[in-house]
């Protein structure tokens, strides 16, 4: 258990600098109220948690420590999802209704399209 923690944590660590970092450069390159950051991160991160769960159930390739590390660690860190609601309540909030229901859609189409892309890239 102390383990798997300790793993855990290390892949949100790194996760998390790396939702941090593309936050920080989606934020200097898009400009606008749309959350491009948030947005980018929770596409990426469906994305590879589609690959991970793909070797995962494909090849049996990954360990149960790989999975705590990369699945539960990593993608748990680097997604955003809980901001990811928190822009829908603030877009919601300022009246921006339009971008909110364009932001809403978009992301959770396109997560579950890459999600299933990550899958069947591995199958």
């Amino acid at each position: 258990m102390i383990k798997a923690m300790i793993l855990a944590g290390c892949g949100g660590f790194v996760g998390t600098c790396g939702r941090y970092l593309v936050g920080k450069w989606a934020s200097g390159m898009f400009h606008g109220s749309f959350p491009m950051g948030t947005f980018l991160v929770n596409i990426i991160g469906c994305f590879i948690i589609g690959l991970f769960f793909g070797l995962l159930e494909k090849a049996h390739v990954m360990s149960a420590s790989e999975n705590v590390l990369l699945i539960t660690g990593f993608c748990g860190g680097f997604t955003t999802f809980s901001s990811f609601a928190d822009d829908l309540w603030v877009l919601g909030n300022k009246g921006d209704w339009t971008t909110s229901i364009v932001y809403l859609c978009a992301s959770v189409i396109i997560g579950v399209l890459l999600v299933w892309g990550g899958r069947a890239l591995i199958r």
